[in-house]
């Protein structure tokens, strides 16, 4: 595509101050000033009059709403590591390029999931809401607020990619030994780095872990990979931390079993429909068995700046005539 003129860029939440003066300067930019999640009409009109959309993860952007892009419309640069919002297949059929921003966000999540490793055994959030609650704190007591030692305990990683990698580096300097499921066994000197157990089975592997972090992408393939059925093979007392996707886990298996006991409890910071939050987690997080974050792995000041500048450089690229660097194909995922 000549770049004899500036593309007509159409970005659908508010991004960092920075990021949006850049795009002004760079091409013919509207914004959405006041962060209003797009309507489907909304969105449809933008995909009429943009020659780039750049969305978020609170856009659904499946084969329906590409049916409204207009002729103009060649490149979707998503505001995002993950593409489970937009049919890639459907895209690519209608001739636009997608694109994603990652690696950007690795440690931030990594730093996210390892708190919520921390919070629930260590029963961070109760002891915190304890202090600032109606009832005045009386004082330590030998047996009071137990929560349970991090340090010995097996962690299995569900996703060894650069996530999960960061998560077990960070884990192995608590003292917690590190096992992985992956789609791939990593190479030997990163499992010598992180001194990490493959399992080839995820079966066999959750059977026999403390805690589970969930790092992998949502596809097809990983929807409700934690089913009813694998949840049942946890140990009693494991916990799940989930910062990647909420749709892997079966949220509704996962209430019950740790309403029942038959697992200890459990630090999410993505759900499966969210913004909507299960409310038998919303109970169980009052009781304190759950944590419940609001999809805070990624926000950083550092990281959402780090997200605009890759999306500014698969523009630019594509719009130069070459192949952006972070383009994504269904092969990929």
């Amino acid at each position: 595509m000549p770049n004899r003129k500036k593309p007509v860029v159409v970005v659908t939440r508010k991004l960092p101050d920075s990021v949006e003066t850049r795009m002004r300067e760079l091409f013919d930019t509207r914004l959405n000033i006041d962060d209003t999640p797009m309507t489907p009409a909304a969105l449809a009109e933008a995909m009429q009059e943009a020659d780039v959309l750049v969305p978020t993860v609170t856009d659904r952007i499946d084969a329906h709403a590409l049916g409204h892009a207009g002729e103009r419309l060649k490149l979707i640069a998503n505001f995002g590591n993950g593409v489970d919002n937009i049919d890639v297949g459907a895209a690519l059929q209608r001739g636009i390029t997608v694109t994603n921003t990652p690696g950007v966000l690795t440690e931030d999540t990594a730093d996210m999931a390892m708190a919520l490793i921390l919070a629930v055994p260590r029963r961070l959030t109760e002891g915190a809401a304890l202090m600032i609650g109606d009832k005045a704190w009386t004082g330590w007591t030998p047996t009071w607020m137990l929560g349970h030692r991090i340090s010995g305990k097996r962690l299995g990683i569900i996703g060894m990619g650069r996530i999960g990698q960061a998560v077990a580096r960070r884990a192995r300097a608590f003292g917690v030994q590190i096992h992985y499921h992956n789609r791939r066994r990593v190479p030997g000197k990163i499992e010598e780095a992180l001194e990490a157990t493959w399992w080839e089975s995820l079966d066999q592997m959750l059977a026999r872990m403390d805690i589970i972090s969930v790092n992998c992408p949502h596809t097809p393939a990983t929807y409700h990979l934690l089913s009813a059925r694998r949840l049942k093979m946890l140990q009693k007392g494991a916990y799940i931390v989930n910062t990647a996707r909420g749709e892997i886990i079966d949220e509704n298996a996962l209430a019950r079993m740790i309403e029942t006991g038959e697992i200890a409890g459990a630090g999410l910071d993505v759900f499966e429909h969210e913004p909507a939050v299960n409310p038998k987690l919303m109970r169980l997080a009052r009781s304190g068995k759950v944590v419940l974050l609001p999809h805070l792995g990624s926000a950083t000041i550092e990281g959402r700046v780090d997200m605009g500048t890759k999306v500014i450089i698969n523009i630019q690229t594509f719009m130069d005539g070459h192949r952006p660097p972070d383009r994504v194909l269904p092969s990929m995922l």
